[in-house]
């Protein structure tokens, strides 16, 4: 018998129109957009739906606009396939995405997620904008080298740069100051680099350059109501899962937005751990594709935040 995790998508993921099929076609994915348009107060589902894509991809916009929208895309998957929803015995999600499973697994309230999915956002914006940087993937090169390309950015001058997500074999983001990024692409290049890709995120995630919104979010944690998962939900930050005490949990998520995504150790761990079927949940389809990279055996199928 299949053993089936979900996984939810992180920021980067959001596209404008996502989420009008189902807002029109599935109540219960209805009722969640109508709901976060009063709990949050602006019209998420509108911009989610009509854009314009520049408001729609700030972070403090795109966070729980993503968040709804896998949970939208999840309600769609209840209504069509209950059985599978419920044979689900694990979940994992991509920074952002981690609320999107707690949520998922019964952690954390709708509501309250949306809150601190929310002032995420908000948190990490404002560090962003304190701290001119931003995000780039590295592909064609494996940790050692990354940590090599690391050692010589700092070397030439353009100071700290950070191993921001570890996602699969060969593809590996960078995050730093945007004098430290612009050094990347020349010295990737002679490492053997295949490609460099600039990130449309407004500021480096999961570096030290996100603090003070690290502490933010932890206050905004403090007062949201968390419970054991129901089932595991594996952690970025260790790649496992997280245990039953909520108080670890809010300490995880906190920790995680200064921290590096140790995205392919979770599907390792996963895999390890028996999971041999995946469906990714939401908009876009990264994980999936990242997954083949991990290991190119093992399914995943879409489930469309259309």
């Amino acid at each position: 018998m299949s053993k089936v995790a979900f996984l939810f998508p992180g920021q980067g993921a959001q596209a404008v129109g996502m989420g009008k099929e189902l807002y029109e076609q599935v109540p219960a994915a209805r009722a969640l957009f109508d709901r976060a348009d009063e709990v949050l107060g602006f019209p998420l589902s509108k911009l989610c739906f009509e854009g314009p894509a520049d408001a729609l991809e700030a972070t403090d916009v795109s966070q729980p606009a993503i968040y709804v929208a896998s949970l939208a895309a999840l309600e769609d998957l209840k209504a069509s396939e209950p059985d599978l929803v419920a044979s689900a015995a694990g979940a994992a999600g991509l920074s952002l995405g981690e609320y999107t499973a707690l949520a998922f697994a019964g952690a954390i309230g709708f509501e309250d997620g949306l809150r601190v999915v929310r002032r995420r956002g908000e948190a990490m914006q404002a560090a962003s904008v304190a701290n001119p940087s931003g995000m780039t993937s590295v592909l064609g090169l494996d940790e050692a080298k990354v940590d090599e390309l690391i050692a010589r950015v700092a070397s030439a001058g353009g100071g700290t740069i950070w191993k921001a997500n570890l996602l699969c074999p060969g593809n590996i983001v960078v995050s730093g100051s945007k004098e430290a990024l612009a050094l990347v692409e020349p010295i990737a290049a002679e490492l053997g680099a295949m490609k460099v890709v600039p990130l449309a995120v407004a500021g480096a995630f999961h570096t030290d350059l996100m603090r003070p919104a690290d502490e933010q979010l932890a206050e905004v944690l403090a007062s949201a109501d968390l419970k054991a998962p129901r089932l595991p939900v594996y952690s970025n930050v260790t790649g496992a899962p997280h245990g039953d005490d909520p108080i670890g949990i809010r300490q995880a998520l906190a920790i995680q937005v200064t921290r590096g995504v140790l995205w392919e150790a979770s599907m390792r761990r996963m895999l390890a751990d028996g999971f041999d079927t995946f469906y990714e949940i939401g908009p876009g389809r990264v994980l999936t594709g990242l997954l083949k990279r991990i290991n190119r055996k093992t399914p995943c199928t879409s489930v469309p935040a259309r």
